[in-house]
């Protein structure tokens, strides 16, 4: 089941979308991929969710936890 509060920031086109877990379209699109970083960091933690970052291809790059994360993360950026 999707989580809402999730945010993935994904390529659309020839722009950048910050897109919410099971949605089909974006909330926002950029021109850049940061504006949409931005954005997106702002929608995860106002949702306390997820942030997962896809690169132009499609993987995931990066994912930031903004909620009550079971697992916390035993290195530090």
């Amino acid at each position: 089941m999707a989580n809402r509060n999730n945010v993935h920031i994904v390529m659309r086109g020839a722009q950048w979308g910050a897109l919410r877990e099971g949605g089909q379209r974006a909330s926002q699109v950029f021109d850049t991929q940061a504006q949409a970083i931005q954005t997106g960091r702002e929608m995860a933690r106002q949702g306390q969710g997820e942030l997962l970052i896809h690169g132009q291809d499609g993987r995931i790059r990066a994912r930031d936890s903004y909620g009550n994360d079971p697992c916390p993360p035993k290195d530090a950026k």
